[in-house]
């Protein structure tokens, strides 16, 4: 009888996703040192793009909303995210009139379909941080140069871009263009992958325009 239950079990375990490690993890946390609790808070939820476009966005919004990031470079795919964003917002204790996010620079050794497969649950994961009636934003992924050595490609990034479109089109979330946008400004990569601190801003304005729209659109303070 135990032989048979293992054996049905060993088609459930080799379908449980694993976690396929990078070479340098991280975890990046920023919160305003003092909130305003009379304005929405706003959350990016992305990678080191995201980081590096935040203190534009945190600018931008300065008196508008009270702006936080958690950027990682843990990826859909890897079954740590959804556990990683749920233990963020429960240290924060923060509920989010917008969270503009996006996730797809990471996580190279995951196919475009675990990609695919897992992007739902990372949805609802990040659904769960939006207070009503709160807005998602899905910012999509930036090309990256020829050069770029951690994986990356953009015939790879176009094709988790188109994934990731046609999921957060089919549940109604409006999209930060960044791909679009940063493909006009090819002069300002800082390495392969980064783009330097005028494109830094460039992207911060964009992604802030879209967040006010965001906060307007939902007549919140």
């Amino acid at each position: 009888m135990l032989l048979l239950l293992l054996a049905g079990a060993l088609p459930l375990m080799a379908q449980k996703p694993n976690s396929i490690a990078e070479e340098t993890e991280w975890t990046w946390e920023v919160r305003p040192p003092h909130p305003d609790h009379h304005l929405p808070n706003v959350l990016l939820l992305g990678d080191s793009i995201s980081r590096n476009y935040f203190p534009q966005v945190s600018k931008d919004l300065d008196g508008v909303a009270n702006v936080y990031l958690m950027a990682s470079s843990t990826s859909v795919g890897d079954p740590r995210l959804p556990h990683q964003i749920a233990e963020y917002a429960a240290i924060e204790g923060v509920r989010f009139s917008v969270v503009h996010f996006n996730n797809g620079m990471h996580g190279w050794g995951y196919t475009e379909e675990q990609y695919k497969a897992a992007f739902p649950q990372f949805l609802r994961t990040v659904h769960a941080l939006v207070d009503k009636p709160g807005v998602l934003i899905w910012a999509n992924t930036t090309a990256v140069r020829p050069d770029a050595t951690n994986g990356a490609t953009n015939p790879r990034i176009d094709e988790r871009n188109a994934i990731a479109l046609a999921l957060v089109r089919s549940a109604g979330i409006p999209i930060d263009d960044q791909h679009r946008l940063m493909l006009q400004h090819r002069d300002m990569y800082v390495d392969s992958i980064h783009f330097n601190p005028a494109g830094a801003s460039i992207q911060g304005d964009q992604a802030a325009s879209v967040i006010r729209s965001a906060l307007q659109s939902t007549r919140l303070p």
